[in-house]
C-alpha cells in the first residue's frame, strides 16, 4: 500500500506530510524544494512526482511509504496498486491570500488576479476529485480539514492513525503542528 496527501496547492499537504513523518512513516522525498519562508518546516515533494503522467517507474519507491501528490495528477497513479489518500481540505479564501503572500514574497508581480475566477476554478476541481475518486477502487480516502487540523490536531492525528491502520505516534503527529504558521486565517474562523 502507497499512502499518499493529496490537495491543491497551499492546503496544508506539506504540514500533513510533517505530521505523517513526525508519526513514524516514511516520507519519499528528495528535499530538492527546500524550506522557505511560506514552508519553513520544509516541503516534503519528490521531484519525479511532477512527470507522473510521463514516467511512472518511480511508484515502486513509494511502496509503504507516504508520497505527495497534487490532486491534479492523482489521475495518473497506476490503478495495479492500493492508495490510502489523505485529502487535505483549506478555506479557498485561505488558499488564494496563501498562495498571494507566497508569489508576494518571491516578488513575482501581479500576486492572484481574477481571485473569482480561480475559487471557482478549484472548487469545480475538488468536486470533481472527490466524484472521481469514490469511483476508484484503487483509491481509500479520508478528507482532512486544515483549520481543525491546526486547531486541535491530535484528534485529527488520532484518526489518521485508524485510517491507515499503522501505529503512529500520535502524541509526536500533534506536537508537529505549529499553529503560528496558520497565517492565512479566514476572518470568521
Amino acid at each position: 500500500m502507497i499512502t499518499i496527501v493529496s490537495g491543491i496547492p497551499r492546503s496544508g499537504t506539506s504540514m500533513m506530510m510533517q505530521m505523517l513523518k513526525a508519526g513514524g512513516l516514511d516520507p519519499l522525498a528528495d528535499h530538492l524544494r527546500k524550506a522557505d519562508d511560506d514552508n519553513p518546516q520544509g516541503y516534503f515533494e519528490f521531484e519525479k512526482v511532477k512527470r507522473l503522467r510521463q514516467d511512472k517507474s518511480w511508484i515502486s519507491q513509494a511502496e509503504g511509504k507516504v508520497v505527495k501528490v497534487i490532486t491534479q495528477l492523482l489521475p495518473d497513479l497506476p490503478a495495479d496498486r492500493t492508495y490510502k489518500v489523505i485529502l487535505m481540505n483549506r478555506d479557498l479564501d485561505e488558499v488564494l491570500a496563501s498562495q498571494s503572500e507566497m508569489l508576494k514574497r518571491r516578488g513575482e508581480s501581479g500576486a492572484i488576479a481574477q481571485a473569482d475566477e480561480l475559487k471557482g476554478a478549484f472548487r469545480k476541481h475538488i468536486e470533481q476529485m472527490r466524484t472521481w475518486l469514490k469511483q476508484c477502487r484503487h483509491f481509500e480516502v479520508l478528507e482532512i480539514h486544515y483549520a481543525d487540523t491546526v486547531k486541535d490536531p491530535r484528534p485529527q492525528a488520532e484518526a489518521i492513525a485508524r485510517f491507515l491502520g499503522v501505529p503512529l505516534n500520535i502524541d509526536a503527529m500533534a506536537r508537529s503542528v505549529n499553529r503560528k504558521l496558520y497565517r492565512q486565517v479566514k476572518k470568521d474562523a
